[in-house]
């Protein structure tokens, strides 16, 4: 296992980006504490600037590097979110951001990459083509590359999400995100390694994309085979430095159906009056599968986005 992201890793990481994000409210609902029988803190990542907690890792890696050596710009491939928050971040910084996306990338991300400044090229939808791509278009402008989740100085800018829900000192017994390429997951289980010890992490993941929760039963990664989830932004297999910090940090995955996904994500809508995205009612959409397991506990979900294509909504 390669060294990973210490406290004072994390800590510098969030001193370098706080100029660059905000540090986002968090919610509570009387109704939804009632209706799961828990004591529930909304971490809202969906106020982020550029609408994600994508901005964190983005702004920490563009920021970490030295700006002469920054000149060049920024690449990367990614269905979205991390897509605009790698353009947004290199609007600030001055320089040129290249954007590798799927051709069936939701078009309202594509349209927030292109107002940010970012350079498209689209490909077809698999992780063989984005990766071929971005290498040629590092070859053409010498960009430097940004990895979208399986680098140390994106999941440390992750972690600052979970560093702030545990610096306002609840008392969490849980904490919950979705998983995809696993950034977000595994550096909010190392902010509660080093930041909050008693805390539990648990994973959300829909059932159609179960990568991490194969591949935790496995010992091994076990790769995407099928991307058919309303969640649009947990498509991608779990990169391999998250997953070794998953291994040892997380508690536990729980695959939710589309159904579930769906119910979680319009009882936040409805309830909370606040928009999210699919991928983001995920670790809720956990919670409301096992009220048993967490009731009377206090327990974070981070609300990972509300980037919503507003012509396509799941709800029935």
């Amino acid at each position: 296992m390669r060294p990973i992201p210490t406290a004072n890793d994390i800590q510098l990481a969030h001193e370098r980006i706080f100029p660059y994000i905000h540090n986002t409210p968090i919610l509570t609902s009387e109704f939804i504490n009632n209706l799961t029988g828990a004591h529930l803190f909304f971490k809202c990542e969906n106020f982020q600037k550029t609408g994600s907690f994508k901005m964190r890792g983005a702004s920490n890696a563009i920021f970490s590097v030295n700006s002469k050596k920054r000149i060049n710009g920024f690449a990367t491939h990614s269905s979205g979110n991390h897509a605009q928050a790698v353009s947004y971040a290199c609007k600030t910084a001055g320089v040129g951001a290249y954007i590798v996306m799927p051709k069936n990338a939701p078009k309202v991300k594509v349209d927030a990459v292109k107002n940010y400044g970012g350079k498209i090229l689209f490909c077809e939808p698999n992780e063989r083509a984005r990766q071929e791509a971005c290498s040629k278009i590092i070859q053409q402008t010498n960009a430097l590359f940004i990895p979208p989740f399986d680098d140390i100085k994106i999941i440390t800018g992750q972690a600052t999400c979970a560093k702030e829900l545990i610096d306002a000192d609840i008392g969490l017994d849980y904490l919950l995100t979705p998983v995809g390429g696993g950034g977000l997951a595994s550096g909010t289980a190392l902010s509660v390694k080093h930041f909050s010890p008693k805390t539990e992490v648990i994973l959300g993941e829909p059932e159609n994309v179960n990568d991490t929760y194969l591949s935790l039963e496995a010992g091994k990664i076990i790769p995407v085979t099928k991307t058919n989830t309303i969640a649009d932004g947990l498509k991608t297999t779990v990169g391999k430095l998250n997953f070794e910090i998953i291994q040892k940090y997380v508690k536990e995955v729980i695959p939710v159906s589309e159904k579930e996904i769906s119910y979680a994500m319009r009882m936040i809508w409805e309830r909370m009056k606040i928009i999210i995205e699919p991928s983001c009612a995920v670790p809720f959409a956990a919670l409301l599968s096992q009220k048993a397991f967490f009731k009377d506990k206090k327990v974070g979900i981070i609300l990972t986005g509300g980037n919503v294509d507003m012509g396509n909504l799941p709800f029935e």
